[in-house]
């Protein structure tokens, strides 16, 4: 296999990562809105870095950013 066929088998086994972590993080206990923000941002700011910057350096830029924002964001939302 040449390195450019290993590529989809990088993200998808990624993915599955990602996917199991989320799972079992939900199982822990009812997350807090400043930690439901720093998930939304993190995942909305990788997203909308990838698209501005391109490659990984541009989707963990933008995924830290968003964090970070939604961090703050979510800390100064009332819980309902």
């Amino acid at each position: 296999m040449t390195k450019n066929q290993h590529l989809p088998l990088q993200r998808l086994a990624l993915v599955a990562a990602l996917l199991t972590g989320l799972a079992s993080a939900g199982c822990a206990s009812h997350p807090t809105n400043a930690q439901i923000g720093t998930g939304v941002g993190a995942v909305a700011g990788g997203a909308v870095g990838h698209v501005l910057f391109g490659g990984p350096v541009g989707t963990i830029g933008g995924a830290a950013a968003g964090a970070l924002i939604g961090n703050e964001v979510g800390k100064n939302q009332r819980r309902r």
